[in-house]
């Protein structure tokens, strides 16, 4: 299992040393939330803090948009060169066009279905992704509850993905824990997004990130 833990739940106030401390801890990518106040009620970070944030970091960044204009943010942060771009196709008009253009950058395109979109809605775009995000939440806010019907579309979505691009990996965000990452794993998920369980996490965010390894 891969671990992405997402700096939403970290210390702004010390965000360079809550990057180096997941880095450290055994993190695989380091997952920033971006979101604009109008695709979620919620309004996050810049390029300017993700800069510092990628300055901070020893393992590739891992970047979600939660935005309405996905062009104009993938241009804003491509050149900090993340391993990952990922857009809401409940917001894109011209999907294919967009993934075009993250691989373009020499970055890895990657897509995201909110809770209610079935996996069949992007099946005709899977042999040109890396990577699909389910949100097992409602996006917007870190701290919820796991949505389990997740787990039955992220079966759906691995025989999708075994009959389109086998090498596409599926990664889950929204209340990951140790209680449901055994669920997650034989659900066919590579890679698991958590924030609250990681930094608040009585022993340290190293032992959070092996506990879900």
């Amino acid at each position: 299992m891969l671990v992405a833990p997402s700096i939403l739940s970290a210390d702004f106030g010390h965000l360079a040393d809550d990057v180096k401390a997941i880095c450290d801890g055994g993190c695989d990518f380091v997952h920033v939330d971006v979101m604009d106040g109008h695709f979620v009620p919620n309004l996050t970070i810049g390029p300017v803090v993700v800069e510092a944030v990628a300055k901070a970091a020893t393992m590739p960044l891992d970047i979600h948009l939660m935005v309405k204009n996905n062009t104009f943010f993938v241009d804003l942060f491509a050149p900090l060169r993340p391993e990952f771009i990922s857009f809401h196709i409940e917001e894109e008009k011209h999907p294919h066009r967009l993934i075009q253009k993250i691989r373009s950058y020499g970055i890895r395109p990657a897509l995201v279905l909110n809770p209610h979109t079935p996996p069949e809605a992007i099946e005709f775009l899977l042999e040109d992704v890396d990577m699909v995000l389910l949100m097992s939440v409602n996006p917007g806010f870190g701290g919820q509850s796991f949505i389990p019907s997740v787990l039955e579309k992220a079966k759906r979505l691995k025989s999708l993905i075994n009959a389109k691009n086998p090498e596409c990996l599926i990664e889950v965000d929204g209340g990951v824990s140790d209680k449901n990452i055994e669920l997650l794993r034989d659900a066919g998920v590579d890679v698991v997004v958590a924030g609250s369980f990681v930094y608040k996490y009585p022993s340290g965010v190293a032992r959070a990130i092996s506990a879900l390894k």
